[in-house]
């Protein structure tokens, strides 16, 4: 491929000086800068930036899809997805990071710059995967050919992945004990080319493990192979993420969902499902509930009663208040104690999955976004408003996980189940929560001053915020415990819905693997419906750019029930 661009992404700064005559026979033009004049580091960097907004605006709408964020606009999947909702991805992809990609490479090639040349491969690897996961056949042999190919075709979403898979062989291959030198800024993992190597493998087992229901017997092998391999991701220092920074302007770097929930407006709903979740669905035998130990990480409350606030702050839709005896009946069906307009009656309100009502005046009481991974708040119980111009909590420093180590135990686990890989589900499915809670406590280190602060309860108890809200050893045993007794007392179905389930907690803020996940497995079983029993189909791919529709000649448009190639139809979905 050769991508054909109108200039290279390049800033340059040129001082002013007292100049003799001789400047006067200057026959370079500084405003067009030739191919090979390009800085390296500066092409690196702008790819960088282009796939960190790539997995922004692909995130959200996929893990809307799966009730991880909340979906709303409208009550049918039709009514909220058109054909503008990628249209900046595409752009982004293909008017911006591919076309730097392909000026990097041989200029990086031509001087040894292993590091940025296989790292840009695996972004590129990753960024195609995830247009086949969220559109199916897509643009890429063609792609960027300039006038020479003005309305490139697409290639069906299986040789896309094709491609993609010999694209992280290719950088494998490159990066592999390499002695280059580490680029200027690497906002991933800081030049270490052994870290990116680890990462293209585990992104090798992703894509077995996305495509196994077409091909259970590639899924084995592959997974096998990696994994007797030695060398993927299976501890935190090697996970795969964007990590942010918390300067708020001129570049504002901060987490997009802190800056959602922690300037001055509103913010997005969150998903009512996916808080209860964390809250009340673990229920033992006596009917006491197994909270989950990262739910003051995950998601900060502004108030303590969700229920008895002003009639006027709610849309339950069903009712004036949040009821749970309204409960609608397609809920019931499901799991009747799925949440209805709220997540919990202690302070935990979001909205529930293709609620299309309006906005009532609910920002003071709306749950926001927590610490983890965005950066914002601790929740120990404070309960003030989050809108302060970006002031609070981890100032946006957080992450978007793209493969961690508590991902790959759990896809372990799920290869283990479901193609018989031969190893250990339920040793796999402790190691990812274990892993999973270390990593979300781990982010205390951004709010120590907050987690040290001295305080005493009404009923006067003393203490730090964090021996006195924090997760402690007692409660990560409690948890692992109850998961691993329900897995033990399990059928082969209920053991599959308890790995999907802690997976899709795990997963929280990495909105593609959710959608991925439940397209591939149906889980979890007590997934929320859409508040109308009448939602129309479910979306299992989304419409095609309108920006690419209207302008190519060889684009048709396709169907939201269109289904991507790895997507055998088998689950059904609502």
């Amino acid at each position: 491929m050769k991508f054909i661009k109108n200039g290279l992404l390049i800033a340059l700064v040129i001082g002013f000086c007292a100049c003799d005559s001789t400047d006067l026979d200057l026959q370079v033009d500084p405003n067009n800068i030739a191919p090979e004049q390009a800085s390296v580091n500066d092409l690196y960097n702008n790819i960088q930036l282009n796939f960190r907004s790539v997995l922004n605006a692909a995130y959200r709408p996929a893990g809307e899809m799966a009730r991880m964020f909340h979906l709303g606009g409208n009550f049918t999947y039709e009514a909220v997805t058109g054909p503008t909702e990628f249209s900046f991805l595409w752009q982004l992809v293909y008017s911006r990071m591919l076309p730097d990609i392909e000026a990097l490479l041989p200029l990086a090639e031509e001087r040894g710059l292993d590091i940025h040349a296989g790292s840009s491969k695996v972004m590129q690897a990753y960024s195609m995967m995830l247009l086949v996961d969220l559109m199916g056949n897509v643009p890429l042999s063609q792609a960027g050919q300039g006038t020479d190919v003005i309305s490139p075709t697409s290639d069906p979403g299986e040789s896309v992945y094709a491609m993609a898979n010999t694209l992280l062989d290719e950088a494998i291959a490159q990066m592999s004990g390499t002695s280059a030198p580490s680029p200027g800024a690497d906002l991933h993992y800081n030049g270490d080319a052994a870290k990116w190597v680890t990462a293209a493998k585990t992104l090798k087992l992703r894509s077995a493990m996305t495509t196994r229901l077409i091909d259970p017997s590639g899924a084995a092998s592959t997974v096998n192979s990696i994994i007797s391999g030695g060398d993927f991701i299976d501890e935190a220092s090697e996970d795969f993420q964007f990590n942010y920074g918390n300067q708020r302007t001129n570049p504002n770097s901060r987490h997009p969902l802190y800056t959602n929930h922690y300037e001055i407006g509103d913010g997005d709903y969150l998903s009512n499902y996916y808080m209860w979740l964390l809250r009340a669905d673990k229920v033992d035998a006596d009917g006491l509930i197994q909270v989950d130990p990262r739910i003051r990480y995950y998601f900060y409350r502004k108030v303590d009663d969700a229920v008895n606030q002003d009639a006027t702050t709610f849309s339950c839709h069903f009712s004036t208040l949040p009821d749970q005896s309204n409960q609608p009946d397609h809920y019931a069906k499901i799991d009747p104690r799925l949440p209805y307009c709220i997540a919990w009656e202690d302070g935990y309100s979001g909205r529930d999955h293709l609620n299309g009502e309006g906005i009532p005046p609910d920002g003071p009481i709306r749950t926001s976004y927590g610490l983890y991974p965005a950066g914002g708040q601790f929740d120990w119980d404070e309960f003030q408003d989050t809108r302060k111009a970006g002031t609070t909590g981890g100032l946006g420093q957080g992450i978007w996980p793209i493969m961690l180590s508590s991902y790959v135990d759990f896809l372990r686990a799920e290869a283990a189940l479901t193609v018989g890989t031969g190893e250990d589900a339920r040793a796999l499915l402790e190691s990812g929560i274990r892993k999973s809670i270390d990593k979300v406590v781990g982010f205390e280190s951004l709010v120590s001053a907050t987690m040290s602060k001295a305080v005493t309860l009404k009923d006067g108890s003393a203490g730090t915020v964090k021996e006195l809200f924090g997760t402690s050893d007692e409660d990560i045993e409690s948890y692992v415990a109850f998961v691993l007794a329900q897995y033990d007392a399990g059928d082969a179905d209920t053991k599959l819905d308890i790995v999907i389930k802690e997976y899709f907690i795990a997963l929280w803020g990495n909105g593609l693997e959710a959608y991925n996940m439940w397209r591939r497995t149906g889980k979890p079983n007590n997934m929320a419906p859409g508040l109308e029993p009448a939602t129309g189909e479910f979306a299992r791919s989304f419409f095609l750019p309108d920006v690419h529709v209207n302008r190519n000649a060889n684009a048709n448009q396709k169907s939201i029930t269109d289904r991507v190639f790895w997507d055998d139809g088998s689950v059904d979905l609502y």
